[in-house]
């Protein structure tokens, strides 16, 4: 289980020190301390609860970012069986950023296209910091149709704060690699469903997200820009983020309620990485449940529903205030 606190967890990490401190004494001696450990244990998960419930937008994009968070790594370790990576885009070369290749899910079988941040410096420089280049795009969209051409579904699992701004990747085309997987997913001939389990940035979410069924993790955060990004435009001055997160309605509720993503998949209290085994079997039984839903359905339903779901999202008829209408 993670130690590491976030600011408005503080009183919580305080808590969980004294209860390490009475275990080691107790360990150390034979004074029974037993049920002050238990009572101060009750009190955590009281004050875990307490928190969580009232969560702000800004709390959970923190909490989404969360260094000791699952990465898709951990998921493909957890979730998956027997995952065999494919590697390159047969143009330039083979983005770490995006991770890729057949495995199999509950016994389906299927390919899963997932986007790495990495820890500690040396990984996150080998993932670029979960930011793809276009040749991460062009890898991910050659697996899409590997998977098309032998009838397997595609899960992706989304997580990354945008596509790489670089002088390299728009020299190679980035748009134009975003831009090509939107329209190529739209009309994949198998079922995709894509999971939201951090950042959920901009276009560079996007490229993978376009799936018959789009879930986010309940902490997770989706959005056309960072909330730091959105405060330095409107405010010039990026320490208003937090407001920004506010306004920009980028957590999972709200998402959910504007109509642009499928199902919620619950965290355990205090976030994914207090207890990432039961994370992963959240996240196993949603994207098995979706799988097994979708599988009933023919090429030409999984494509038409699929286009259908994303030409609706943001039209706006005059005198209708439904979301999505």
């Amino acid at each position: 289980m993670s130690r590491t606190f976030l600011d408005f967890e503080r009183p919580i990490g305080e808590l969980m020190a004294k209860i390490d401190e009475l275990r080691l004494l107790s360990d150390r001696s034979d004074i029974n301390i037993s049920n002050e450990i238990n009572r101060l244990e009750d009190e955590a998960r009281n004050l875990t609860t307490r928190i969580f419930a009232k969560l702000t937008a800004w709390q959970k994009t923190l909490l989404s970012r969360h260094p000791d968070r699952p990465y898709s790594t951990d998921y493909l370790q957890r979730v998956f069986t027997g995952f065999r990576e494919l590697h390159g885009d047969r143009h330039f070369g083979d983005d770490k950023a995006i991770l890729g290749g057949l495995a199999a899910i509950d016994g389906i079988d299927v390919m899963v296209i997932c986007q790495e941040k990495g820890r500690g410096t040396k990984e996150r420089v080998l993932y670029n910091f979960g930011m793809p280049r276009p040749e991460g795009y062009r890898k991910a969209l050659r697996l899409m149709k590997l998977a098309e051409k032998f009838q397997l579904p595609v899960v992706t699992l989304i997580d990354t704060p945008g596509a790489y701004p670089g002088k390299e990747a728009e020299e190679r085309g980035q748009s134009e690699a975003i831009a090509r997987n939107l329209k190529e997913m739209v009309s994949l001939r198998t079922p995709i469903v894509s999971v939201v389990i951090g950042e959920g940035g901009s276009g560079g979410a996007l490229a993978l997200g376009v799936g018959n069924r789009v879930l986010m993790m309940q902490y997770a955060i989706y959005s056309v820009i960072s909330p730091e990004g959105c405060a330095s435009i409107l405010w010039k001055d990026s320490a208003k983020a937090e407001l920004a997160a506010e306004a920009m309605r980028i957590t999972a509720e709200e998402i959910m309620e504007l109509g642009l993503i499928d199902g919620i998949i619950p965290e355990p209290i205090g976030g994914a990485h207090r207890n990432v085994e039961q994370t992963a079997e959240n996240v196993r039984t949603h994207i098995v449940r979706h799988l097994r839903d979708l599988s009933k359905k023919t090429p030409a339903q999984l494509t038409e529903e699929r286009f259908k779901k994303f030409m609706a999202m943001g039209v706006v008829l005059e005198g209708d205030t439904k979301p999505g209408s």
